[in-house]
């Protein structure tokens, strides 16, 4: 549910702010994703909430989720070339973050939860970089697809 939270209030943003993107097509879309997103994001912040202010249990884990997924937060908003290069189309993605942090701040308030300070961040994402454990994931989801070539569904 934290990394819900934090990736669906993202999505948010991100989805209201092209939605006035100079590009009719994918304003078009980004409006539609803005309706299926608030569901994602409710929907996280409800289980936040119960989580959070629930018992010292679900307390603790709600806390140590966040302080799993908050290292990969910073990179949501790191400013990227491909978006500089679409003025008035893409969207600068440290725009958002104002949005985001109240929104976010709001609900760890409610839920009675701290903010993470994490020792890292991870970086490089949108360049291709990334862990091991990457590799396996997509072997898994590739599969299905490589076990039966040319298969139409």
């Amino acid at each position: 549910m934290a990394r819900l939270l934090a990736f669906s209030a993202y999505q948010y943003e991100l989805y209201q702010a092209l939605a006035g993107s100079g590009d009719a097509t994918l304003a078009g879309l980004a409006g539609k994703a803005v309706k299926e997103v608030t569901y994602h994001r409710d929907h996280a912040t409800q289980w936040v909430l119960r989580l959070g202010d629930g018992t010292a249990t679900s307390h603790a884990r709600m806390q140590a989720g966040l302080e799993r997924v908050w290292p990969y937060v910073d990179e949501l908003f790191d400013t990227h070339p491909a978006a500089a290069a679409l003025p008035g189309v893409a969207v600068d993605p440290a725009g958002l973050r104002p949005g985001w942090n109240g929104y976010i701040g709001q609900v760890l308030r409610e839920a009675t939860l701290h903010r993470p300070e994490p020792g890292w961040h991870a970086r490089g994402g949108r360049d291709g970089v990334h862990t091991e454990h990457l590799g396996h994931l997509l072997a898994e989801m590739q599969h299905l697809h490589r076990s039966h070539p040319g298969v139409t569904w």
